[in-house]
Formats: structure tokens, C-alpha cells, sequence
């Protein structure tokens, strides 16, 4: 198979990478929101985070379960505790369009971090470049939430909501399918472990 099939294969086979976002981060924010009812101390960031990261990590996982170990789901959810903890304090706990923004690239930080090293311990060549996306998407994710529905901010949810999900899933999606490529077979057999 030449290398643009060989893509397109891969792309094909994560279809469900964005549908995954599309669910998760929504039920994920609406549930850590109704424990926690807003991001607005360093507790509520972790407990909100924790819970938020949590779906969100295991949504994520059962569309990569092939490619990736169980533990992208305790990464997810470590990732997001502290990133948005750190996020919502640098920004004051504020729900300007910049602080959303910004606690979007910090959480995106923490959650990029925590996966590219489930990723490295598969070996996946290029598992720093989902680092290095991570916050520019996470930040993105706010910024198209802050113009679409305002309510998520308004409320101080956890992560954005269902249009940021949206535009954060298909980028991501891309970037996926693109280091899933090179490592395919040694990366969907390493999963299982």
C-alpha cells in the first residue's frame, strides 16, 4: 500500500477519535459541573478536572483502545485535574475570552503531557508532537466555545463544550492518524499490554 492509502487507511480506522470528543467533553464538563458546581478555587479545579478528565479519558480511550493502554484514561484525568487547577489560578479563576483561553493552553499542557507519555511508552514515533498540540487545541477548543456557547463559561465548567469539541476533535484527529501511520502494526500491537 502507498503511503497516502496507508494515511487514509489509518484515518478511516480512528473514525470514531472525533465522535469520541464530540461525547465526552460535554458529558464529562455537565457531570464535573453538577458535582462541583464551578471552577472557582484550586478544589473545585482538581475535583472538576479529575472528574471532567476521567470520561473524557475513558471516551478517548475506547476510540484508541487498539493503539493505546487503559492508562490513557488515569492520564487524561491527572492531566486535566492539574492543568486546569494551574490554569484557573493563573487566570484568576476569571471567564474573560482570554482567561478561558489561557486555562485551556495550560490545562492542554497538563492532559498533552501526561497522554504523549502513554504514548512514548508504546514507542509511538513523534508522541512529543501530541505535547506540543495539545495546548494550542485545548486553547482553540475555549476560544470557539467562548463565541458559541457562553453558558459553559458563564457556568465556569471545566472544559469546553460541544462546538470547541468539535474543531478540537477533527484537528486532533488529523495529528493522529498521521503518528498512528508510521507505527500502526508494532503501535496496535503493543496496546493489549
Amino acid at each position: 500500500m502507498d503511503a497516502q492509502g496507508d494515511w487514509t487507511s489509518t484515518a478511516r480506522g480512528m473514525w470514531l477519535w472525533p465522535v469520541a470528543i464530540l461525547v465526552g467533553f460535554p458529558i464529562g464538563g455537565l457531570v464535573a459541573d453538577l458535582v462541583v458546581d464551578g471552577v472557582d478555587s484550586v478544589g473545585a479545579a482538581l475535583a472538576a478536572g479529575l472528574i471532567a478528565g476521567a470520561i473524557i479519558g475513558a471516551a478517548e480511550w475506547f476510540a484508541l483502545r487498539q493503539w493505546v493502554s487503559w492508562l490513557w484514561i488515569p492520564a487524561t484525568s491527572v492531566g486535566m485535574a492539574v492543568g486546569l487547577a494551574a490554569g484557573a489560578a493563573l487566570a484568576d479563576y476569571g471567564i474573560d475570552r482570554g482567561d478561558v483561553v489561557l486555562i485551556g493552553a495550560v490545562t492542554g499542557v497538563g492532559v498533552g503531557a501526561l497522554q504523549a507519555l502513554v504514548l512514548a511508552r508504546r514507542r509511538l514515533p513523534g508522541a512529543l508532537w501530541w505535547a506540543i498540540a495539545n495546548p494550542p487545541g485545548w486553547a482553540l477548543g475555549w476560544l470557539v466555545t467562548s463565541y458559541v456557547i457562553t453558558a459553559n463559561v458563564d457556568e465556569r465548567f471545566p472544559n469546553f463544550g460541544a462546538s470547541g469539541a468539535l474543531v478540537f476533535g477533527l484537528l486532533t484527529w488529523l495529528l493522529l492518524a498521521v503518528l498512528f501511520r508510521a507505527a500502526a502494526p508494532e503501535v496496535r500491537g503493543m496496546a493489549a499490554r
